[in-house]
C-alpha cells in the first residue's frame, strides 16, 4: 500500500521540489496544500488543496479525509526583515499554524516532518552547531523558528525537524528570489552587486534539502537534524563562485561588510552545521557548492 503523504506550502521552492520528486514515484500517494492556485505546471493530475491558514477547521477537515502517514510543513514565512516588522503575520505563519499541525498530525497518528532553520543559533560559537547546541536567536525570524520548534516538540507525538542554511534552486512561478538567482541575474545584466564578507554559511541545494525530507520518511527518523551542503563560504565568496561557474564578471560584486549593509534585521555572522547525525542515521549526503550549482544548472 502506497504511504500517504501530505505536502503543505507546495507552491514554495521546497514544496514544489518534493512534488517533483514523490509525484511519480508509486511508493507514495502524493497530497499538496498551498494558498492560491497550484503553481507546479509539473503535476498536473496532483491531488492539490488550496488552503487558508486562518482557516484550520477546513485544513484539518480536509486532512481527516486523507487520513495521511506523513505531513511535511513547507510553509513558512522567510524574509527575515520582513518578519522583523510584520511580527504577528510572522507569528502567524511560523508558530501559531505549526501548533495547529502539530496537535492534528498527533490526531491523525501522523508524523509530522517540520523544515527549521540555521537562525536560531546567534553565529557566535566559532564553531559548527550540532543538535544539541543551546539555541540563541538574534532576530525576529529565527525566534519564531525556535517557538516553531517547541511547539512540535510539545504537541507531535511522532516528528522530525530538518534544520537547515541558505536554500537555494528553481521552481515554476516562483514568488520569492534566492542568492544563487539574484547573484546570476544581476550579474548577466552587468549590475553591479554589494555583498556581505564577513557573514558565512553553508549553502544547501534546495533537491537535496528535498532529499533528506524523503530519508526521513523512509527511516522513520525522529528527532533533531540539521541538513545543509558541506561547503562553508562567506556570502562574497558564495557570489565569487557563482560568477565563475557562469563565466560572469567578479568585478561586479562589491564587497560589503555587516555593518556597512545596515539590515533591518540583526543576522547571526556564522552558522555552519555538524552533519555527522544526518549522515549515520539517514544516510544524507551532502554536495559542495559546485556540485550544488551544477544540479540547479541542469534544473534550469
Amino acid at each position: 500500500m502506497a504511504v500517504k503523504v501530505v505536502v503543505i506550502g507546495s507552491n514554495g521552492l521546497l514544496g514544489q521540489t518534493l512534488v517533483n520528486k514523490l509525484y511519480n514515484n508509486k511508493a507514495y500517494k502524493l497530497y499538496a496544500m498551498a494558498s492560491g492556485e497550484n503553481r507546479n505546471s509539473k503535476a498536473t493530475e496532483l491531488s492539490y488543496f488550496e488552503i487558508d491558514i486562518t482557516d484550520f477547521s477546513s485544513i484539518k477537515l480536509q486532512l481527516s479525509l486523507i487520513a495521511p502517514n506523513f505531513i511535511i510543513n513547507a510553509l513558512a514565512m522567510t524574509n527575515v526583515d520582513a518578519c522583523e516588522v510584520e511580527k504577528n503575520h510572522c507569528d502567524a505563519i511560523n508558530v501559531h499554524f505549526v501548533k495547529e499541525l502539530a496537535i492534528n498530525s498527533k490526531e491523525l497518528r501522523a508524523r509530522f516532518i517540520h523544515i527549521s532553520t540555521d537562525f536560531i543559533f546567534d553565529g557566535e560559537k566559532g564553531n559548527f552547531y550540532n543538535e544539541i547546541d543551546t539555541p540563541n536567536p538574534v532576530n525576529y525570524y529565527g525566534l519564531s523558528k525556535l517557538r516553531a520548534e517547541k511547539v512540535v516538540c510539545e504537541n507531535a507525538t511522532d516528528f522530525t525537524i530538518l534544520r537547515t542554511i541558505l536554500v537555494y534552486g528553481k521552481v515554476a512561478n516562483m514568488k520569492r528570489s534566492n542568492l544563487v538567482l539574484w547573484v546570476k541575474k544581476s550579474l548577466e545584466n552587468r549590475e553591479s552587486i554589494r555583498v556581505i564578507n564577513d557573514q558565512y554559511r553553508m549553502p544547501t541545494y534546495v533537491g537535496n534539502l528535498a532529499n533528506a525530507c524523503i530519508l526521513a520518511i523512509q527511516k522513520n527518523a525522529t528527532g533533531i537534524y540539521h541538513i545543509s551542503d558541506k561547503e562553508y563560504l562567506s556570502i562574497y565568496e558564495i557570489a565569487q563562485q557563482i560568477a565563475d561557474f557562469y563565466n560572469l564578471p567578479k568585478e561586479l560584486i562589491q564587497p560589503i561588510s555587516t555593518l556597512e549593509l545596515g539590515q533591518k534585521a540583526k543576522r547571526p555572522p556564522k552558522t555552519g552545521f555538524v552533519l555527522d547525525k544526518a549522515l549515520k542515521e539517514l544516510g544524507y549526503n551532502p554536495l559542495s557548492f559546485i556540485d550544488g550549482l551544477t544540479l540547479f544548472h541542469a534544473n534550469l
